[in-house]
């Protein structure tokens, strides 16, 4: 079961009392990373007008040294904001896995955590307690599942977890790029910004890398790609950047298909090298080159 901790009761001995604010550290297990000062100062604002309408939770971590348990976004509103040097609080007794499991319960309860706040609070509660996930599903009253999808947030790169933090991208679409490898989880990530691609356009980028053959194959004449052991062995010998590019020459291929021209392309491993052969019948070269001879004018001509 989840702590209750709005409807929670003070214990026999708490008692709410007057603190000074410079005896008050914050909760080192703060899940929230980013406290937005537009948000603060609306806080503020309501404090000042109708004061405090619940204290915040502490608990003495030394004689006459507090940790806040709960009521940070209060502590830092009427502190930066409103200069106060006293705040009302309750003081109690708590272990740490009890005071961080308050901690990210208030933020998902009271404040929207980023998603990657909430994976990072999660991974913390199981390094620094030894909690499994069950234990913190059943902590905060979410599934097991629930946890680890989060959880799985915390393997993109810093620059997708970033994207996500500051709204950039959505959860779903940081998700879809968990497959990729961070060259190409930036690539994705340039291309939702460039582009501003929703989720399914993302999800379809990402398929596109992750198997552009059978992309290529149903964006073309319709046929589901086949892919052979020698292909498969093929592109397992190559490297991700190796890939990439093989992938830009293939894609570039095809639009002069698409225009017209009857090319093809093979590719060949040969002692230690990987080569991509693109043929175009002499023909098509033939007639372009008298498409132009035609077109260039005569010596005489040029005299005029």
């Amino acid at each position: 079961m989840a702590f209750n901790f709005f409807n929670r009761k003070k214990a026999d001995g708490e008692v709410v009392r007057k603190i000074p604010t410079d005896a008050i550290v914050p909760n080192r297990f703060q899940p929230r990373k980013v406290f937005q000062e537009e948000s603060l100062n609306e806080l503020a604002l309501t404090i000042k007008q109708h004061g405090l309408l619940q204290p915040i939770v502490v608990r003495e971590y030394e004689p006459g040294h507090y940790e806040i348990i709960a009521g940070e976004r209060r502590f830092r509103a009427v502190t930066t904001q409103l200069a106060w040097t006293e705040i009302p609080a309750i003081v109690t007794t708590m272990a740490d896995d009890e005071s961080a499991a308050m901690a990210l319960i208030e933020n998902l309860q009271r404040a929207d955590l980023s998603p990657i706040e909430e994976a990072q609070a999660y991974a913390d509660l199981m390094n620094q307690n030894a909690i499994t996930q069950e234990g913190i599903a059943r902590r905060v009253g979410k599934s097991q599942s629930f946890v680890a999808n989060k959880l799985r947030l915390l393997k993109l790169s810093q620059p997708v977890q970033a994207a996500i933090m500051n709204g950039s991208i959505t959860e779903r679409q940081g998700r879809a790029m968990l497959k990729l490898d961070d060259h190409q989880q930036q690539h994705v990530l340039d291309r939702i910004a460039a582009d501003r691609l929703n989720v399914k356009e993302t999800e379809a980028l990402v398929q596109s890398i992750l198997n552009p053959d059978a992309v290529d194959n149903h964006a073309g004449k319709g046929r589901p790609a086949k892919k052979t052991a020698k292909k498969a062995q093929r592109r397992s010998t190559l490297n991700k950047d190796a890939r990439v590019a093989v992938n830009t020459i293939k894609k570039s291929l095809k639009l002069v298909q698409q225009a017209g021209m009857n090319a093809s392309m093979r590719e060949e491993d040969a002692d230690g090298i990987h080569r991509i052969i693109i043929e175009i019948p002499d023909a098509q070269v033939t007639d372009g080159k008298a498409a132009k001879a035609t077109n260039r004018p005569t010596k005489a001509q040029t005299s005029k």
